[in-house]
């Protein structure tokens, strides 16, 4: 029998002795550890930052088997560490899938934002479960589309917010649907992100680099410029930058403002600090108070040259009515310090406020969490009441849990086991999020030295069809080209 038949053999007796293997709701590791060969194989693309984790994580249940990053050095660090030395190395995603593709059981992608989609794509269009770190996807259209071919596929999927496998956002979940706070007035989201550079007239490239020297001092420009070259040449010697910049439109290399950790910042790469933290900090209002398909969004902000996000912002959502609630703003704020008004947390007896929080507020209480991953959280003026939930299966911590979670699904064949798939959890998720950046976008005047600005224009939305019912009449020129992107040649959407 070949090895792929051999695998198949085993993935599907795994799963037909669920009864025997699964002891509630848990795998018994012996039926993953037998041998190397039974192990679910993986490939990792992104292995530094998140990817250092993730990919770890992966290989605490699995046999990684390729790697992949842009980045030579990490690349080389990774391969060298337990557990990845008999991995084959690569910097680029597809080569990867051409040559194992067909031997690959799950793979974590933990990659700059734009290359969330097409990376998962098409490891899923072969068949491969998918372990994807947040957000899911850098637009609207392809955090749909990763859920549809997810469906289509039925392979299994998990998104990186690790608080779903937290027992306290379980727990908080249930007790919110549960009714304690009674009827949903309102929904508060504040974070202390971002932590990485923002802000306007960021972009540099040789080009006005040396227009700079030479308007500084036309003397020395000559060997500034020389020495600039220099060093990004040296830099670019580690990083692959054309498979770096991916499915994103082309520009110049820079040390340090793109790679590493940076892309976050830029529109055309990252999704700014809603997008990284608000997959976090929403686990909880999102399941407990339905924040699916906005009706609009609208912004303010500290100002954006629609290059680079800005420093701040404020965004509201205006969630529609549900069978279980009624119409509900939902508040989002970024930047350390830039918070609800007081007084909205004065109400509920709360004098400290969290850097990064969420509150939930209804008309018998309120829900307060201090934290990213509502890994603590408070009820205010009402008391906890028994509810069920299903814990998590605890392998050490939640990120360890998270990953377990989509090793379990791949192994009973069952996608509904992650709490975070795509289907389900992640990529409506990931649509509502991101819909704040279009308004964002429409936001990008800011106000006086650096102060938030006045609301910006309100973004109308049509969830079901994905698009702006208001285009026509904003003037905030290319709003729709945050909702769906087009991908550089070689790489895949549709």
């Amino acid at each position: 029998m070949s090895r792929q038949g051999s695998r198949r053999t085993f993935i599907r007796n795994t799963s037909a002795v669920g009864a025997a293997v699964f002891v509630g709701g848990s795998v018994n590791l012996q039926a993953l550890e037998r041998s190397a060969n039974e192990k679910l194989n993986v490939a990792s693309f992104g292995v530094g930052g998140k990817g250092g984790s993730d990919s770890s994580n992966a290989a605490t249940f699995g046999n990684v088997v390729a790697i992949c990053d842009v980045d030579r050095g990490t690349l080389e660090s990774k391969g060298n560490s337990e557990g990845f030395k008999d991995a084959k190395r690569y910097t680029d995603y597809r080569e990867v899938l051409d040559k194992h593709g067909k031997n690959i059981d799950i793979a974590t992608i933990s990659t700059p934002d734009h290359m969330h989609g097409p990376i998962t794509l098409a490891c899923m269009r072969l068949g491969i479960s998918c372990y994807t770190q947040k957000p899911l996807t850098r637009t609207i259209y392809e955090a749909r589309l990763l859920a549809q071919v997810a469906k289509e596929t039925g392979v299994c999927t998990q998104m990186g917010n690790q608080g779903t496998a937290l027992d306290s956002s379980r727990e908080a979940i249930a007790q919110i649907q549960s009714g304690v706070l009674g009827t949903l007035k309102e929904v508060y989201a504040w974070s202390n992100r971002p932590v990485w550079a923002q802000g306007p007239d960021r972009r540099m490239d040789l080009a006005k680099f040396s227009a700079q020297a030479q308007k500084e001092d036309a003397d020395a420009a000559p060997k500034l410029i020389a020495k600039k070259k220099e060093e990004v040449a040296k830099a670019l010697e580690k990083v692959d930058w054309k498979n770096w910049i991916g499915v994103a439109p082309y520009r110049e290399f820079w040390p340090g403002i793109y790679h590493t950790f940076q892309h976050r910042g830029w529109w055309d790469f990252g999704t700014g600090a809603l997008g990284d933290m608000a997959c976090h900090q929403l686990t909880v209002p999102f399941a407990s108070c339905e924040l699916r398909d906005p009706v609009s969004v609208q912004a303010k902000s500290t100002g954006h040259d629609f290059d680079s996000f800005p420093a701040s912002s404020v965004i509201k959502f205006e969630m529609p009515e549900t069978k279980n609630r009624p119409a509900i703003p939902f508040w989002w704020y970024d930047r350390k310090g830039n918070k609800p008004p007081m007084e909205v947390f004065a109400k509920h007896g709360i004098s400290q406020v969290s850097d990064s929080g969420v509150l939930i507020v209804g008309d018998k209480g309120a829900f307060y969490s201090s934290d990213d991953y509502c890994g603590v959280y408070e009820l205010k003026g009402v008391q906890k009441v028994k509810v069920d939930y299903e814990k998590a299966e605890n392998k050490g911590n939640n990120d360890l849990n998270n990953m377990w979670e989509l090793f379990r699904a791949k192994l009973a064949n069952d996608p509904k086991i992650c709490k975070s798939n795509f289907i389900d959890r992640a990529g409506p998720l990931t649509e509502t999020i991101l819909l704040g950046n279009l308004a964002v976008w429409a936001a990008a005047k800011g106000g006086k030295d650096g102060e938030m600005g006045d609301w910006g224009e309100k973004v109308e939305w049509d969830a079901k069809n994905l698009v702006v019912t208001n285009l026509a009449s904003l003037k905030t020129p290319k709003v729709a080209n945050l909702i769906k992107p087009v991908y550089g040649e070689g790489h895949r959407l549709d």
